[in-house]
């Protein structure tokens, strides 16, 4: 039987002390030791998404590769190693399967059953979009007082520089597409009429003409 450590930070909480890897090493390590056992490794996955499935994280589809039947796997928190209660089903059902035990430190160790994990699961999901849906308030807020929050120009728009912050300014030829596109859009054309007049995604005129910034 050989006894495996996953740990995992995101480039978020990398600034919290709480969170930081070695933290999540030391309470693997102690884990492991009020159980007699000795850590073979402990994967480190470092600045991962927790979106990111298990299987296709750098590390995590090392520490899978790696496992055989009867080993162990420590983790201190299960949300660090699944945020999806899809991938978290998929691969605890895999992981019984090949006789691995899977001991999730913020859970009590081994022994969650089923349904319990299916619940603990979903709300690690629920969080998930949560933290979605505060990123996109956020970057709502800062469109409406003609800030720039990053990733692409938003059609319409200029991005000037201003001291710290990015500033979104009207661009006037884009302006007048908008507002044929708008036009179009209250004669009743579909976004997918809109957007092949325009050469643009139906989708895309849709958010344009909602005023939302691509996220």
């Amino acid at each position: 039987m050989a006894v495996y450590g996953y740990c995992r930070v995101s480039t978020e909480e990398q600034a919290n002390e709480g969170n930081s890897l070695p933290t999540q090493e030391r309470r693997v390590a102690g884990y492991a030791m009020l159980q007699d056992w000795l850590v073979d490794e402990i994967f480190v996955e470092r600045g991962i998404s927790g979106s990111v499935k298990l299987a296709e994280r750098p590390e995590g589809a090392r520490l899978l590769a790696t496992l055989q039947p009867g080993d162990v796997i420590v983790t201190p928190r299960m949300d660090w190693m699944f945020r999806s209660s899809t991938d978290a089903l998929v691969t605890l059902d895999e992981l019984k399967k090949q006789r691995i035990s899977l001991h999730m430190i913020d859970l009590g160790g081994n022994g969650v059953g089923k349904l319990v994990f299916t619940i603990l699961a979903a709300v690690a999901d629920n969080e998930r979009e949560r933290i979605r849906e505060r990123i996109i308030e956020v970057k709502r807020d800062m469109a409406s007082r003609g800030l720039h929050s990053g990733g692409e120009r938003p059609f319409g728009y200029d991005i000037v520089p201003d001291g710290k912050v990015r500033r979104l300014v009207p661009n006037e030829a884009e302006q007048r597409i908008i507002a044929e596109m708008r036009k179009a859009r209250e004669r009743g054309d579909s976004f997918r009429a809109i957007g092949k007049a325009f050469s643009k995604p139906p989708m895309t005129v849709r958010r344009i003409l909602l005023r939302e910034p691509a996220l």
